[in-house]
């Protein structure tokens, strides 16, 4: 009964956020349901997981509670899919669009490995030299132009889980192990911990969503599901 109460609870809380995200003023005829939100996303996204979009979305609508989202995007990395398939999007909130999809590759992790094989993310850490992915909610910084060309700095918001990402140098950035015909061959490239997509479109990702729009890296990670600070009524 407790587990149904708490389902209920979270299932409220996240109508509450986006309805106050979509609606138009106070106006309620204006106002989306999530439903209907859900729905419209899923027809443009039909590989983006249904419950992974509504925790997406509640994280979204607690940060921007807290006054930390500028830009009205929201992108989502499942990192529980493989890397062979496209496992990023690009949401315009405002617009109820979904801008992009895309592959995006893991972190190995060290040992080699320990984060991940070329098909599957395994492990995930915050710890400087891990060379693995984190997950939880990002804001993204500013772009700058590095050895792997133009690049984006992310800021995370989850302590213990993701918050030494500016020391640890984790970055959005294109690479030339992410290709269509690495994914065919179920062979794309991992990384050092960064989200890295493909060359060709990584500048304009980039400008799609640098500035202060929202980050979700998900995977079923039961302790930080159960302690985010953008999940829940915490």
């Amino acid at each position: 009964m407790e587990v149904l109460l708490g389902l209920a609870c979270r299932v409220s809380i996240v109508f509450i956020l986006l309805c106050g995200w979509l609606g138009a003023g106070d106006d309620p005829e204006k106002m989306a349901p999530r439903s209907a939100f859900v729905n419209d996303i899923l027809e443009q996204a039909p590989k983006l997981r249904p419950e992974v979009l509504n925790l997406a979305v509640e994280a979204f609508g607690n940060a921007k509670a807290a006054n930390l989202v500028k830009r009205a995007r929201l992108t989502i990395i499942d990192y529980a899919l493989p890397s062979y398939q496209k496992r990023l999007w690009v949401i315009d909130m405002d617009q109820e669009l979904v801008l992009r999809e895309e592959w995006v590759a893991h972190g190995m992790g060290l040992p080699r490995g320990s984060g991940g094989d070329m098909v599957w993310a395994k492990a995930f850490s915050n710890q400087v030299g891990s060379l693995m992915s984190s997950l939880g909610l990002f804001l993204t910084g500013e772009t700058y132009y590095g050895k792997h060309g133009y690049s984006l700095r992310l800021d995370g918001l989850e302590p213990g889980f993701n918050d030494a990402a500016r020391e640890r140098l984790i970055v959005l950035h294109g690479a030339s192990y992410v290709t269509p015909e690495r994914a065919s061959r179920h062979e794309i490239g991992r990384s050092w911990g960064c989200p890295v997509v493909r060359d060709e479109v990584s500048a304009d990702l980039i400008d799609d969503i640098k500035n202060g729009s929202v980050l979700w890296v998900h995977y079923p990670d039961e302790n930080w599901l159960s302690t985010s600070r953008f999940l829940g009524a915490k």
